[in-house]
């Protein structure tokens, strides 16, 4: 899944709930982004934004959203934790501090740099679920800036990294 979100919703208190999608916002789930190196994704609330300097961009692996789902009891829509890449089968958090790329098929990698995690706050017991917030704590996926101009498309993908990242293991 890719998601770009024109503006920021989870604004105030988590209590209050989340802004309402306008019939004027742009659907969030894309079937393409398009980066600019140092900026992040076009279209996305955080393109350019000072403030998220080596943050512009965010991962998260699917399998970490399906293990906070099962221990919650609970289906996690993806969307609801606002990254914006979501791969599968990748350890995401290894990506930490280190170089990689995405390339999509057909096109050329996108090069990144992973920097911090992508920490969950407390939106997440609102808008996820109740206990979400404890649960994502370590696997809330990772801040990265590209270093290169490109698309990914939704779909299969190549990840190339500078040294080996291991693969989660499966649970048992």
């Amino acid at each position: 899944m890719l998601l770009v979100s024109a503006r920021h919703r989870y604004e105030g208190r988590p209590a209050d709930g989340a802004l309402p999608v306008r019939s004027t916002d742009p659907d969030e789930r894309q079937g393409s982004i398009e980066l600019r190196a140092g900026l992040g994704i076009v279209g996305d609330r955080y393109f350019a934004s000072r403030a998220h300097v080596h943050a512009s961009v965010t991962l998260i692996a699917l399998e970490s959203l399906e293990a906070v789902g099962t221990e919650l009891g609970v289906t996690v829509d993806p969307a609801a934790t606002r990254r914006n890449v979501f791969l599968r089968g990748a350890d995401v958090e290894a990506l930490r501090g280190e170089p990689f790329a995405i390339e999509s098929p057909g096109r050329a990698a996108v090069r990144f740099h992973g920097y911090r995690p992508a920490n969950p706050c407390a939106w997440m017991d609102h808008e996820v679920a109740p206990g979400a917030f404890r649960a994502m704590r370590g696997r809330g996926g990772l801040r990265c800036d590209p270093e290169s101009d490109g698309v990914l498309t939704l779909g299969p993908a190549v990840l190339r990294t500078a040294r080996p990242v291991a693969l989660p293991s499966p649970a048992d």
